[in-house]
C-alpha cells in the first residue's frame, strides 16, 4: 500500500513537469502571435496615416485648417446673428385682415361672348376667362398698341432714365441733317417705335383744311398750306416747332404748294384759275405767275417739280401734260394720255415721268425726247386716284377707289407690258387719295381723305403693315389729306381736314 503511493507521488513531478513545459508552449505562441499582430497594426497605422497625409495633409497643416475654419465660423456665425438682430429689429408687424371673406379665394370667370370683350380672345374656346388672366391679356393689348410701356407707367428711375435718353438722342438728332457714317439697322416689322410730338403747326394751325405738307430738303423746316389762303413754314424741333414766317395770298386758297429743288423757293397753285405764285424765300419777294407762254389751260391746280429743279410738270385737262422751265416759265414740251390725268411723279434723276389715268393705265414717258417708253395696265384697278415713286427707284406704288394699293418692281413696270403686284395692301376702305414713301423705302405711308383715322404704314421690306398705327381707342388723325417724312425719315407728319399738322417722332432713325 504505501509502495503504490510512493509511486504516485514519483510520478506526479513528472506530469506537473510535462505540464509546465505545455504551458511554456502556449505562452511563447501566444507571444509570437502578439508580437505579428503588434506588426501588421503598425503597419497599418503607417499606410492610414500616409493616406491621411496625402488627403488632409501633415498633423501640423491639418490642425492649422481645422483652426482656420473654426475662426470663420465664428465670423459667420457672428455676421448671421448681427444680421438676424438687425432683421429682428425692422421687422414690420404683419396686421391681420379684421374680416376674411371665403368668396374673395374663389376664383370668378369673366364672360368672354359680351360683345365688348370679344376682341380680347383668341379662339372660340376663350368663352370664359379668369380675372387675372383677363387683365394680362389687357395688359398685353394695351402695349401692343403703345409700341410698349408708355411712360406714366414706368417706374420713376426707368422714367429718368428714358426721359434723358431721349432728349439726348432728339438733341442729337437735331444738330444735323447730313447722314451718319455708321449705316442705320434695317427696320423691324411689327411694331414701329414712334412718339407723339407737338404739332408741326401749333404756333399757327390753319383755319381750315389742309391741302399741303412738306418737310425741306436740307433744313429743319416744314411748310403747310391751306384753303385759308395762307402759306407757313415751321422750324421742327419736336418740342415747340416756332414759326418762322407766314405768306398770306389774297382771295387765293392753295390747292398745292411745295419746294423747289434746291429750297429757295416755293410754288403755289390755286383753286380756281392758271395763276400760280412764286415765293422766293432768299428774297422774301411774292412772285404771281398770271399766265404761261405755250400753255393753253384754264386752270392749273396740280404740279410736280423735278429733281434737278429745271422743270415744273402741269396737270393739264384731256389728259395732257406739260413740262415748264423754271427758268423762263414756259412750256417747252407736252404729252397726252388716254383719259384723264389722275397722278404723276418723277423718278430719282428726273429722266422719267409715271402717270396714270382715272381708268387705271399707267403710262411711263422718257422726258427728253417725249416718247412713251411703256404703259400698262394697274392690276385690279377700275378707278386710279393717285401715285408715287419711292426714292431709290425700286418700287412704285398705285391707288385705287376701292382703297387697294398696289406696290410693284419698277424695273418691272419699265421692261414689261404686264407686270404683278409686288403686294396688294388691302387695309383702307375708302379711296386711297394720298401715298408718300419714306427717303429709305422701307416704309410706305397711305392714306384716304374720305375717312377718319384712315392712314396706315406699310413695312416695305415685308409688305406688312404696322400694327400700332394709328391708335383706334380714339380719334387723333381725323382725315388724312397729305403725309410727308423728313429727309432721313426722323419725323413723319400728317395734315389733315382740321388744319393740324400732326408731327411723329419715328425712333428707329436717329436723323432728321
Amino acid at each position: 500500500m504505501e509502495g503504490g503511493v510512493a509511486r504516485n507521488k514519483a510520478k506526479r513531478p513528472r506530469l506537473e513537469e510535462g505540464g509546465a513545459r505545455v504551458d511554456a508552449a502556449r505562452e511563447e505562441q501566444k507571444r509570437r502571435k502578439h508580437t505579428e499582430e503588434l506588426k501588421a497594426l503598425g503597419e497599418e497605422d503607417e499606410s492610414v496615416k500616409l493616406l491621411e497625409e496625402l488627403v488632409f495633409g501633415a498633423e501640423e497643416e491639418l490642425l492649422e485648417r481645422l483652426q482656420h475654419r473654426d475662426d470663420e465660423k465664428e465670423e459667420e456665425d457672428t455676421s448671421d446673428s448681427e444680421t438676424e438682430n438687425e432683421a429682428r429689429l425692422h421687422v414690420p408687424t404683419e396686421r391681420k385682415a379684421v374680416w376674411e371673406d371665403e368668396d374673395d379665394e374663389v376664383e370668378e370667370n369673366v364672360d368672354m361672348t359680351h360683345r365688348f370683350r370679344k376682341d380680347f380672345t383668341r379662339s372660340d374656346a376663350e368663352a370664359n376667362m379668369s380675372k387675372p388672366r383677363l387683365q394680362q391679356r389687357l395688359k398685353e393689348q394695351f402695349q401692343k398698341a403703345m409700341g410698349g410701356v408708355p411712360s406714366w407707367a414706368e417706374t420713376a428711375v426707368k422714367k429718368g432714365k428714358k426721359k434723358g435718353d431721349d432728349d439726348d438722342d432728339d438733341d442729337e438728332l437735331l444738330k444735323r441733317t447730313g447722314n451718319y457714317v455708321a449705316a442705320s439697322e434695317s427696320l423691324p416689322k411689327g411694331i414701329i417705335r414712334m412718339k407723339k410730338c407737338l404739332n408741326a403747326n401749333n404756333a399757327n394751325p390753319g383755319e381750315g383744311r389742309l391741302t399741303s405738307l412738306q418737310f425741306h430738303s436740307s433744313a429743319q423746316v416744314i411748310l403747310t398750306a391751306g384753303l385759308d389762303h395762307t402759306i407757313s413754314l415751321f422750324q421742327v424741333d419736336g418740342k415747340t416747332n416756332p414759326k418762322i414766317q407766314s405768306i398770306h395770298l389774297e382771295n387765293f386758297p392753295v390747292n398745292k404748294a411745295c419746294f423747289s429743288a434746291d429750297g429757295e423757293q416755293v410754288v403755289a397753285t390755286g383753286m380756281r384759275n392758271k395763276l400760280f405764285y412764286i415765293y422766293d424765300m432768299m428774297e422774301g419777294k411774292i412772285i404771281p405767275v398770271p399766265r404761261v407762254r405755250g400753255l393753253n389751260e384754264q386752270r392749273v391746280k396740280e404740279f410736280e417739280v423735278s429733281p434737278d429743279g429745271q422743270f415744273l410738270l402741269l396737270t393739264g385737262s384731256s389728259g395732257f401734260l406739260h413740262l415748264m422751265t423754271m427758268k423762263t416759265k414756259e412750256v417747252v414740251r407736252s404729252v397726252k394720255i388716254n383719259g384723264s390725268v389722275c397722278a404723276a411723279a418723277f423718278n430719282s434723276d428726273g429722266s422719267k415721268i409715271f402717270t396714270n389715268s382715272e381708268e387705271g393705265e399707267v403710262f411711263i414717258w422718257d422726258v427728253r425726247s417725249s416718247k412713251c417708253v411703256n404703259r400698262f395696265v394697274d392690276d385690279g384697278c377700275v378707278t386710279a386716284t393717285s401715285l408715287t415713286m419711292s426714292k431709290d427707284d425700286r418700287y412704285l406704288a398705285c391707288g385705287s377707289q376701292s382703297g387697294v394699293v398696289n406696290i410693284y418692281s419698277q424695273k418691272e413696270c419699265v421692261n414689261t407690258s404686264s407686270p404683278k403686284p409686288l403686294k396688294c395692301v388691302m387695309n383702307l376702305l375708302t379711296a386711297a387719295t394720298t401715298l408718300r414713301f419714306n427717303p429709305t423705302s422701307e416704309i410706305l405711308a397711305i392714306g384716304s381723305r374720305a375717312e377718319d383715322e384712315a392712314v396706315r404704314l406699310v413695312h416695305i421690306p415685308s409688305f406688312s403693315v404696322f400694327s400700332n398705327f394709328p391708335l383706334f381707342h380714339k380719334k387723333t388723325i381725323y382725315r388724312p389729306h397729305c403725309l410727308d417724312f423728313s429727309p432721313h425719315s426722323g419725323f413723319y407728319s400728317i395734315a389733315n381736314d382740321k388744319g393740324q399738322a400732326l408731327l411723329f417722332r419715328l425712333l428707329h432713325y436717329k436723323d432728321f
